[in-house]
């Protein structure tokens, strides 16, 4: 049996699979976010931990047989939290999140003071990783900051609390900037320019190794006949890929949840930091990736529904067949946006609404917009020499054949949809927890059954083609008037 754990902002995700990794049995315990000032965004780490007790204590109900017979725990978790631990390996402070924006001033002095942000750490230095938010504590908590003897990241805390150990894998660490990516190692000089050692910092292994095993009063705890060892893991989308079997170079993936992915599998380190490209190790060894990243896939969907008082799922299908893009353009810049702008202050915005422009068409031109967005990623993948022909869908928005055929048709690539959409983190960490007790990975990353493949419509390609131009005038027009 193998466990895999994914540390969500919203939530701790549990499963139990057996050695054909059929589900035995799943669990889910929520979690809660704090803002208290505008643009930040915290969590408390050993609420993470209170989690994951209370998931694994559902997993140990539900199937206590089972459980004993665990050999290997995986784990997963949203990327770049800052949190910062004393020499006890105590909290100093909740944890700054991967969507908190009060580092903006650090980010920019931090790249034109360390050029090797770009080179060795491979990413824009942006409000959303760990290195900024380190300045900013050093900047404005310097008594938090001289008593930081650990930074970890947030599925490494919950490591900590299993293992006793200090570790983390490359493709969560890369998201920090304070490693040489092409290398797999952290770099001295990233971390200096943070005032930070290598003292400070966890082991690095492997997402598919493993990085120690539990703990003797946890596995009596669960009634664990055995300590199972916990594999490094990865970070959220590195798992997710591992879920969907895209470890293989060239293998690719379009994510539609709250925010959205474009996930492609390398076999070097390629950066594109101009187009604000997210390039990181992959959570299994010798393979890199590249993402591009939107913040409002679904969540524009959401937002429109919340708005209209009717349900996502209700406004996709009052839709008709798509025959030509929406006449009303949508920017899905809710929350600023990543690639390729690299702009928090961006918001979005609908143009060419009119007397006539109803439910429908605002839909449609939310569905539009969040396509426009990841062609756009696609375009900023491109300028970094990769090619994508296929993708496998996934995520809540992977549900409507509507969007993927927007989808498949403006970016000109068949897209595979499988038989079940819902691949979390939680499926890739139970994998590399299977990897790491086997000590191989060969079979564990195979690819899903897949339902329907929708191929590019002709005509559509065509027209969504000139849609799409005259979409990417309206940020620079938006930006030049001053909003």
């Amino acid at each position: 049996m193998y466990i895999g754990l994914d540390i969500g902002t919203s939530s701790v995700k549990a499963i139990l699979l057996d050695e054909d990794q059929s589900l035995v049995a799943s669990a889910t315990s929520d979690l809660t976010v704090e803002r208290p000032h505008p643009g930040w965004s915290e969590q408390d780490p050993d609420s993470w931990w209170t989690a994951c007790e209370n998931a694994l204590d559902a997993l140990k109900a539900q199937a206590p047989a089972a459980l004993a017979a665990v050999k290997g725990i995986g784990l997963s978790g949203h990327m770049h939290g800052a949190t910062l631990l004393d020499d006890a390996g105590q909290p100093l402070r909740p944890c700054i999140l991967w969507n908190d924006g009060r580092s903006s001033k650090q980010c920019a002095e931090l790249q034109e003071a360390e050029p090797k942000f770009l080179s060795l750490g491979g990413n824009l230095v942006m409000p959303g990783f760990t290195a900024p938010k380190l300045q900013w504590v050093r900047e404005n908590e310097p008594d938090i900051f001289a008593r930081t003897a650990k930074v970890l990241l947030p599925k490494d805390y919950v490591r900590f609390r299993l293992t006793g150990e200090y570790a983390g894998d490359m493709s969560d660490s890369a998201g920090t900037l304070w490693l040489d990516v092409a290398k797999r190692d952290w770099s001295d000089d990233l971390l200096a320019a943070t005032g930070l050692t290598r003292a400070h910092m966890p082991r690095l292994v492997e997402g598919s190794s493993s990085s120690g095993t539990l703990k003797p009063d946890l596995c009596a705890r669960w009634g664990i006949e055995k300590a199972p060892v916990v594999a490094g893991g990865g970070g959220d989308n590195a798992a997710s890929a591992c879920g969907v079997g895209a470890v293989e170079p060239g293998s690719a993936f379009v994510s539609l949840g709250t925010s959205g992915v474009l996930f492609v599998t390398n076999d070097r380190f390629s950066p594109n930091v101009a187009g604000a490209v997210h390039a990181f190790c992959h959570a299994v060894p010798d393979t890199w990736h590249q993402m591009g990243v939107i913040l409002s896939a679904t969540d524009s969907l959401n937002w429109l529904a919340g708005v209209l008082k009717k349900t996502p799922a209700a406004l996709t299908a009052e839709l008709p067949e798509v025959s030509a893009p929406s006449a009303v353009s949508f920017l899905p810049y809710l929350g600023g946006e990543r690639t390729p702008h690299n702009d928090v202050d961006i918001r979005a915005g609908f143009f060419g609404i009119s007397h006539d422009t109803g439910d429908a068409a605002l839909t449609h031109a939310v569905l539009d917009g969040v396509a426009f967005a990841l062609n756009d990623c696609l375009e900023a993948l491109s300028v970094a020499g990769t090619r994508v022909d296929r993708l496998l869908a996934v995520g809540g928005g992977s549900r409507s054949d509507t969007w993927l055929e927007i989808i498949a048709s403006l970016l000109n690539v068949t897209v595979d949809v499988p038989v079940d959409g819902d691949f979390g983190g939680s499926l890739g960490a139970a994998r590399l927890g299977q990897a790491a007790a086997l000590g191989t990975t060969e079979g564990i990353f195979s690819k899903p059954s897949i339902r329907a493949s929708i191929e590019p419509r002709p005509a559509l390609t065509e027209s969504y083609a000139e849609a799409y131009g005259r979409w990417r005038k309206l940020y620079p027009a938006l930006k030049q008037s001053g909003f």
